[in-house]
This record gives C-alpha cells, sequence and structure tokens, in this order.
C-alpha cells in the first residue's frame, strides 16, 4: 500500500509539473538535439545499424523541418557507403544466421536498415544509384525460400518498414508476403503470448531465462525496435493487403502492453517487468514506445483517450531528464541486447540510435499537438 501511495504522489506531481508545449517549442528542441549530434559527429561513418537508426530519426526531422543541412548530412552518409549495407558481391557468400559485422552478412538486418532512408532519399531525387543495392538485396530475399531471417527483435525495426518501402518503390507484392512469412517465424520463437511483449531473442525466454527475482526479462529497446517498426509498416502498408488487420491488431496488442507497464517518472526501466534488475532512467526504448504510441494516436489507429496520459508522462521524461541543456540526449543504454545489472547509465550516456529514436518521438509529439 505504501509502494502504491508513493507512485499515486509522484504521478500526481508529475503531471502539475507537465509544461504545455507549443509546436515552436517542440521545433526548437527537435532543432537543438539534431545540431548537436550533427555538429559533434562526423556523416562518413558505416552504414550499420546504430548509424542508421540515428538516420531513420534525421530523415523524419527534414521532413518536419525542410532543413536542407540535416538532409546533406544523410546524403553525406549514404553516398561514403555507395549506397549499400553489406558489401559482398555473391549472393552464395551472403550470411544471416548469426550476429555479424562482416562484409558479408548481407542478408542479416542490421546490415539492412539502411535501405529505409536510402528509399526515402530515392523519394525526394529519383536517382537509380540510391536504391540499386536495396533492390538487388531485398528482392534475393523476398524471392528465397527461407523465413527464418529475423531471428531477434532489433530486426523488426532494421528490416520490416524496409519490406513495406520495398513495396511502396516497386509495387511488387512479394515483400509484404514476405513481411508476412518472416514476422511469422519471429513470432514463434519470441512472443510471449501471455503478455503481448517480445522476447529479445531465444536466448531469453522465460522460464529458460529469468531475472534475478525470478521475472519474465523483457528488454525495453528490444520492445521498442518492435513498436516502433510496426508503426512504421502501417506508414507504408496498404489498407487493401489481406494482412493489414494482423499488423493494426499486433500493433494495438503491444502498444496496450507497453502501456501497463511504464515507470510513474515516465520511462520504461531496461527490464519492463522487472525495475529492480537494472534500475534507473532509459531513454532508447522510452522514446521509441513514445513515438509508437504517438502514431497510432496521430493516424487513428489508438484511442488518445486511452494513450494520452502515457504520452504526456513519456515526452515529459524525454524534455525533462533525458534532454540536457546542451542538447546532449543521456540516459541511453550502451549498445547491447538486455538488461544488465549494475551497469551505468547516466546523463552523459548518449547514442546515435538514441538521438534517431528521440528525433521520431518529438516529429510525432510536434504532429500531436498540432492535430
Amino acid at each position: 500500500m505504501r509502494k502504491l501511495l508513493i507512485a499515486i504522489v509522484l504521478l500526481s506531481t508529475l503531471t502539475i509539473q507537465a509544461k504545455k508545449w507549443t509546436a515552436d517549442e517542440v521545433k526548437d528542441v527537435i532543432r537543438k538535439v539534431n545540431t548537436y549530434w550533427q555538429a559533434n559527429n562526423p556523416a562518413e561513418v558505416r552504414s550499420f545499424w546504430d548509424n542508421a537508426a540515428y538516420h531513420t530519426g534525421n530523415m523524419e526531422t527534414y521532413k518536419l523541418l525542410k532543413d536542407e543541412k540535416m538532409l546533406d548530412y544523410s546524403i553525406r552518409w549514404a553516398e561514403h557507403n555507395q549506397w549499400m549495407g553489406a558489401t559482398e558481391t555473391d549472393p552464395a557468400k551472403w550470411k544471416y544466421k548469426n550476429y555479424g559485422e562482416g562484409q558479408e552478412y548481407v542478408l542479416f538486418g542490421d546490415w539492412q536498415i539502411c535501405f529505409q532512408t536510402y528509399i526515402d532519399l530515392y523519394q525526394l531525387k529519383n536517382e537509380e544509384v540510391r536504391v540499386k543495392r536495396a533492390k538487388e538485396v531485398m528482392g534475393y530475399e523476398a524471392d528465397s525460400e527461407v523465413h527464418d531471417y529475423w531471428w531477434w527483435a532489433d530486426a523488426l525495426y532494421m528490416v520490416m518498414p524496409v519490406m513495406t518501402k520495398m513495396y511502396k518503390l516497386t509495387g511488387d507484392e512479394k515483400y509484404l508476403r514476405k513481411l508476412y512469412e518472416n514476422i511469422l517465424y519471429s513470432d514463434s520463437i519470441m512472443l510471449d503470448y501471455e503478455t503481448g511483449l517480445y522476447f529479445r531473442d531465444g536466448k531469453y525466454i522465460y522460464p529458460k531465462h529469468k531475472t534475478a527475482n525470478g521475472k519474465k526479462d523483457f528488454w525495453a529497446r528490444g520492445d521498442g525496435w518492435v513498436l516502433a517498426g510496426l508503426a512504421k509498416v502501417l506508414q507504408d502498408m496498404p489498407e487493401t493487403y489481406v494482412r493489414q488487420p494482423f499488423f493494426i491488431e499486433k500493433y494495438v496488442n503491444l502498444a496496450r502492453a507497453v502501456k501497463k507497464i511504464q515507470q510513474p517518472q515516465g520511462h520504461w526501466t531496461r527490464s519492463m517487468m522487472d525495475p529492480r534488475q537494472a534500475p534507473g532512467y532509459e531513454t532508447s526504448g522510452t522514446a521509441f514506445f513514445c513515438y509508437g504510441m504517438l502514431w497510432g494516436v496521430n493516424n487513428g489507429y489508438l484511442s488518445k483517450k486511452e494513450f494520452a496520459p502515457a504520452i504526456e508522462k513519456a515526452w515529459n521524461y524525454l524534455t525533462t531528464i533525458a534532454l540536457q541543456k546542451d542538447g546532449k540526449v543521456g540516459y541511453v543504454q550502451p549498445i547491447g541486447e538486455r538488461a544488465i545489472p549494475g551497469q551505468t547509465v547516466d546523463a552523459n550516456s548518449q547514442a546515435n540510435f538514441g538521438v534517431g529514436a528521440f528525433l521520431l518521438a518529438a516529429c510525432e509529439y510536434y504532429r500531436y499537438i498540432s492535430r
């Protein structure tokens, strides 16, 4: 009872102190965060997942602000990587079945997320070089007979939206069919039907794996990848597609499951159902959840009445705790795959993918208050 009363007091205080934002103020935050990141980090880095996740946020920022300098940052990155992910040319050597950063891991999702940005850039300027490699790699995957490509939760953000973007790019429904086949496999090894949440991968399935307190161990950023990925998929999936109701139901169910376990301060702890496993703030998962819920409300998939309290708490956390005065986005758990007891995550913990997630949420919050 005492813990419940403390939580109620904290929630009441948060509600009283929450700022009433204007659209221009949200734009100012977006500019501040993205300007800080781009001023302190070169565009000329590899096309692996962490950098590519940032660029998904940068492209959303460009869509909103129309800032050519921000757009140029993504173009420079894409050109530096020759509009490719992993570069191996022989399909017989392409890999995906385990983690790999080598150039032969062409079919591994961490090397495919870059295609999201390349396709977006192609839509702005129809130069075939921008999508040539995406067509080659994703066409090969869509035509293949196997469907076990997405064996970890992160892949559902990395590659699901690539499939729907490829459909929009080519008009070929084989990408939608492959998307459905692949996610059925993912569900078979990662989806916990009792909670509606995703384990990060097969190593973390309960009861084989438990937190130190014996609970199910759902990693916040992992489920953040999934919810944000589903939101991005629904943006580009045609309403006429026969499987669209499947994806809508999955998205809504996950959003509701996530909302239930938000912390009173507005964030989600790294181990979502066991805050004691790795206590403290975490921004990347929180930002992806905030974005995922905002997009759903803005586009009529989620009820504003139901989700507004969770959205406002998450946004308040992102702008009063995660965001630092200089524009740095802090409290981002470093690259990993689970909640690690004793790991330090503080105001100086920043990462490219965390900034990308923050920008996605901020752009959607701008639309949320501008409706």
